[in-house]
């Protein structure tokens, strides 16, 4: 065995100095150019920083929350965490903790998980694969929601605009060790997702309240502004973490959720039969427009890089 081992260590490392050369002899392969190559290479480089950049935050945002009291500390002596990465509850005082909360969710947690097991197992698999005949053997190999539950950093309560109405903001933060393999066998095609985060104001509305049990007809909830979202892709949708398309699939998938839960769309979970104005709850009347003219603006960052910066784009407007 002692033998054996510098020899396999000089073989792997003349294995791992081939695999860099494989792209060159692909490129000479193919006929194809320098030009080509180097943007090969761009891509790979900007992937991996992608990809480092997204652990890294992973990182960050689960040491914040693993202990929010020790990053205040921190951040009130000058280190750690910035103040704009603290919980709501530090800037502003009418909003409050929901430790009570944040106990209940993690107790509640590995219940969730094997709901979303059973969701998308039984429910979700079986329609994705009557949408399209390529899709026949598509199946969930492993679904875990992880161990890491969702967090309430803050929540702020409002009296509502009449006395049958309470309004909740919760300041909602997921930084979640979630792992979800999806696999189609007929074209050996393994993807999936490890790791996410979510962070974003949620309100939700208490209305109307009843005289009778359950004293609350209907919840009412819906993200106040867009959330932010930031998903660590595997096995084939690592493609997705290449520069450029990382942020039109982060598009994508934020559309889909903002067409369900950003505002003016809303989800409505009536808790009696026969919810009377459930039409008006889910879609009020508006009270008002307002018209906003942008006359012009100068000296503005420019924001619309490519490629994770490598190509500049121009002033905006």
């Amino acid at each position: 065995m002692e033998r054996r081992g510098p020899g396999l260590a000089a073989l792997g490392a003349l294995g791992r100095r081939l695999l860099w050369a494989l792209p060159a002899y692909a490129a000479g392969l193919l006929g194809l150019g320098a030009g080509a190559l180097l943007l090969a290479l761009a891509l790979y480089a900007g992937w991996r920083r992608r990809r480092r950049d997204r652990e890294r935050g992973l990182r960050l945002a689960a040491r914040l929350q693993s202990d929010e009291e020790a990053a205040v500390r921190a951040a009130a002596a000058g280190l750690g965490a910035a103040r704009g990465e603290l919980p709501a509850w530090v800037s502003f005082p009418d909003v409050e903790r929901a430790e009570w909360l944040n106990k209940v969710l993690a107790q509640a947690w590995p219940f969730f998980g094997q709901y979303m097991e059973k969701l998308l197992v039984d429910k979700v698999a079986p329609s994705i694969r009557a949408s399209n005949t390529h899709l026949q053997t598509f199946t969930f190999t492993k679904v875990d929601m992880g161990e890491k539950p969702l967090r309430v950093l803050g929540v702020r309560a409002h009296p509502g605009a009449h006395k049958q109405q309470i309004l909740l903001d919760l300041n909602i933060s997921y930084v979640g060790d979630v792992q979800i393999d999806v696999e189609v066998k007929k074209f050996f095609c393994k993807a999936g997702v490890k790791g996410m985060q979510l962070h974003g104001m949620l309100r939700i509305i208490l209305e109307p309240l009843l005289g009778d049990v359950p004293i609350v007809g209907a919840v009412t909830m819906f993200f106040i502004r867009r959330p932010t979202l930031d998903i660590n892709w595997t096995g084939m949708t690592n493609l997705l973490d290449i520069p450029g398309l990382s942020s039109m699939s982060d598009t994508m998938i934020m559309d889909t959720i903002a067409s369900y839960l950003v505002l003016p769309n809303r989800l409505l979970v009536p808790l009696v039969p026969d919810l009377p104005d459930a039409a008006q709850l889910r879609c009020p009347l508006p009270r008002g427009v307002v018209r906003v003219h942008l006359r012009g603006a100068r000296d503005l960052r420019a924001k619309d890089r490519f490629m994770g910066g490598l190509v500049g784009g121009k002033s905006d407007p």
